[in-house]
C-alpha cells in the first residue's frame, strides 16, 4: 500500500512539472515549498550543473528582442554571457530560451521531424563538461574539421570554434528551432572565430545517405539517452568520421540506467571500436565527488552518479 502511495505521488509531481513547462510562469500560483522539494526531488534539472565555465544572463537590447519576436514568434528568450576560462577570458554570448518554459508547438515540431525537445530545454550539464574537456584538450582540434552532434545551444561547438584554431566547426541538431538558435548565435560572434569556419546544420541521425562530407572528430554530450535513436546516431557517427588514422567521435554521457550500455552494444554490432573512461579530468571528477559527499547539494539536489556523472567514450573506425 505504502508502495503505490509513492508512487502515485511521484506521478502527481510530475504532472506539476509538465504544468509549470507548458504554463506561463503568472498563470497559476507559487507552489507550496513542500510541493518545490519534491520536484526538485524527482526531476534530473540542476540550478549550476557543474560550473565548470562561468556564466551570466545578461540584458538583450530592444532591437534584438523584437527581431527575436518577428523570427521566432517567442518572448521567451534570454542573452547568455560565457566567459571561457583561458588566457584573456574570451566571452561568448548565447541567445537561449528562458529555462522551465516550454510550448505546445515545440511538441509539435518533435512529432513532425521524429525528434526530442531537450535541446530546447537549457544547457544540460554534460554540455558542460564536454565544453571544458574541449577546453582542456585543444591541441587535438587545431587544424580538424569538426561537427557537433545533437548540439542544443552548442556550447561546446562555439567553444572549439572560439578557442582551438579548428579548421572547421559544423554545429548540428535535428530541431530546426535549435539551428535557428544556433545559426543566430553564430551571427552575433562571428568576431571569436578567428579564420575557422562556423556553420549551423539541421542534421537528423537517419539521414546518412544525404551527407556528403567527413569529419576529423566529432562530438557530443548526453546524446544516448533515448534508445529509438541509437542505431540512427552509431551510423552516423560512421559515415561521418573521416578515414584518417587519428580521427575519432568524442562522446560525454552519463550511463542512465542501461541506455549507455546498449548504444555501446550497438558502437559494436556496427563494426566500430570504443573506449570508456571514468576518471578523464581532475576537475570534473573533484565536483563529482564533491555532490556525492554533500557538497553543493543545494545547487543539484538529485544528484546521482548513474543519472548525471558523463563517463568518456571515444569511438574509432
Amino acid at each position: 500500500m505504502e508502495s503505490s502511495r509513492t508512487k502515485e505521488k511521484a506521478s502527481s509531481v510530475r504532472w506539476q512539472i509538465l504544468r509549470h513547462a507548458l504554463l506561463p510562469r503568472n498563470s497559476h500560483p507559487k507552489p507550496h515549498e513542500e510541493s518545490e522539494t519534491r520536484i526538485k526531488r524527482i526531476s534530473r534539472r540542476t540550478t549550476h550543473g557543474f560550473n565548470l565555465i562561468h556564466c551570466h544572463e545578461v540584458k538583450v537590447n530592444a532591437d534584438d528582442e523584437c527581431d527575436s519576436n518577428k523570427s521566432n514568434g517567442s518572448t521567451m528568450d534570454m542573452r547568455v554571457c560565457y566567459t571561457l576560462p583561458v588566457p584573456g577570458s574570451p566571452q561568448l554570448f548565447l541567445t537561449q530560451r528562458v529555462e522551465n518554459h516550454a510550448q505546445l508547438s515545440d511538441f509539435e515540431i518533435c512529432n513532425r521531424y521524429n525528434i526530442d525537445n531537450t535541446g530546447l530545454v537549457c544547457n544540460w550539464p554534460s554540455e558542460d563538461v564536454l565544453a571544458h574537456f574541449c577546453l582542456s584538450q585543444a591541441d587535438i582540434f587545431r587544424s580538424k574539421k569538426v561537427i557537433e552532434l545533437g548540439s542544443g545551444y552548442g556550447l561546446a561547438g562555439f567553444v572549439i570554434a572560439a578557442v582551438t584554431e579548428a579548421s572547421e566547426v559544423v554545429i548540428s541538431d535535428g530541431n530546426p528551432q535549435v539551428v535557428y538558435y544556433t545559426q543566430r548565435n553564430i551571427e552575433a560572434n562571428s568576431r571569436a572565430f578567428g579564420d575557422t569556419v562556423v556553420k549551423s546544420m539541421r542534421l537528423h541521425w537517419d539521414q546518412e545517405d544525404n551527407i556528403a562530407d567527413t569529419f576529423d572528430i566529432i562530438v557530443a554530450s548526453d546524446c544516448t539517452f533515448f534508445k529509438d535513436f541509437h542505431g540512427g546516431l552509431v551510423r552516423i557517427v560512421k559515415r561521418l568520421l573521416s578515414k584518417s588514422a587519428s580521427s575519432e567521435a568524442i562522446f560525454l554521457s552519463p550511463k542512465r540506467g542501461n541506455s549507455l550500455d546498449l548504444f555501446l552494444g550497438v558502437v559494436e554490432e556496427n563494426g566500430l571500436n570504443f573506449s570508456v573512461t571514468e576518471k578523464y579530468d581532475t576537475e570534473v571528477w573533484k565536483r563529482h565527488e564533491g555532490f556525492l559527499n554533500g557538497e553543493n547539494r543545494t545547487s543539484w539536489p538529485s544528484y546521482e552518479k548513474d543519472h548525471c556523472y558523463p563517463l568518456l567514450i571515444r569511438i574509432t573506425l
